[in-house]
């Protein structure tokens, strides 16, 4: 999580990106979810690898991992070098079977994780495989190849960011092995040629097939995956903590926070409205308005509005709107 999330400005200017919340929870908080329910098992510990972050913030991650009964721990990257070197920042964690997952992806599966193999590389096929890190496999479904943003075709199956290793302990062996030698790709300590040198020693990586896989590397990608998460995750929500009155519709699957004012308003479809926001008159599908914004005569569509935002829209038809926190307009 220690990345700049530059691709989010201006949200991620106060809020780091994995902490952006999609239908009412943070992307590290929904990926956390996902992972514990293929693990088919207790996770015992989370390290959330970070850059310099608030200490409510710290706070916050551990209470993510207390919320599946994990122990959590706050790992500091200091320098970007690199998704091998941040991996090693949290070496203490890296003891027998683990899972490592970048924290701006979200997926949906079914399967439950086959510990009995060396890893696991999830992956989910693309329609455009030079954008992305790709694996080849064999006939046996053991990966031969990964191949970075190929520039011809030779594979579409696109690696998703999430990985699991049986042996925690030969994961840090290769990555220090990177390190102590100066192995870097484009000025950085990368998984992918440690996965490399552990493919050669003879350990057998399977592809792991997702559903679905939701990116939140930008801001139209990230109202998307709300627009996913919600469809995925009906839910209704809590009325007794909405105040709200005969003039509002809500257009289903939405999310609404606790202590949310709505009047003369239309919500949805696909709308996500934050904790403590008030709203009049406004009408907003598919976007995600996020907590303590005062909106009146607002009307938007595939947008994302930040923390504290205070909007007079003046009646203005709908449109689309990236706005950042504590922004004021009107």
């Amino acid at each position: 999580m220690a990345g700049m999330g530059k691709r989010m400005r201006p949200h991620t200017l106060t809020t780091p990106k994995p902490l952006i919340k999609v239908a009412g929870k943070s992307v590290v908080h929904w990926l956390v979810s996902d992972i514990a329910k293929v693990c088919g098992e207790p996770i015992d510990e989370i390290g959330f690898v970070v850059g310099n972050l608030d200490k409510e913030i710290e706070k916050e991650l551990l209470s993510i991992a207390e919320s599946i009964g994990a122990q959590g721990k706050i790992f500091h990257q200091n320098t970007a070098l690199g998704t091998g070197h941040a991996i090693l920042c949290a070496r203490e964690c890296l003891k027998g079977d683990v899972i490592v997952a970048f924290a701006d992806t979200l997926f949906r599966s079914n399967f439950q994780l086959d510990k009995s193999k060396d890893g696991v590389i999830w992956v989910h096929k693309v329609s455009n495989p030079s954008s992305f890190g790709v694996v080849k496999y064999d006939a046996n479904n053991v990966i031969t190849d990964f191949i970075e943003k190929p520039e011809t075709f030779v594979s579409d199956l696109a690696i998703i960011g999430i990985y699991y290793f049986n042996s925690g302990e030969t994961l840090e062996l290769e990555l220090q092995y990177l390190v102590d030698h100066d192995i870097r790709e484009k000025g950085e300590y990368q998984l992918t040629n440690a996965m490399e040198n552990m493919k050669n020693k003879g350990m057998r990586f399977l592809p792991g097939a997702v559903d679905e896989w939701l990116d939140c590397g930008n801001f139209t990608a990230t109202v998307f995956t709300n627009q996913r998460v919600l469809a995925n995750n009906p839910k209704k929500f809590n009325e007794n903590k909405t105040h709200y009155n005969p003039t509002v519709k809500i257009i289903e699957p939405c999310f609404i926070g606790d202590n949310v004012s709505l009047n003369h308003c239309t919500i949805g479809p696909f709308a996500s409205i934050g904790n403590n926001t008030e709203m009049d008159h406004c009408k907003v599908s598919n976007s995600i308005i996020q907590e303590k914004c005062i909106l009146s005569n607002f009307n938007c569509h595939n947008s994302m509005i930040g923390n504290q935002v205070c909007i007079d829209g003046q009646n203005s038809p709908s449109q689309e709107f990236s706005i950042g926190d504590f922004s004021s307009i009107g």
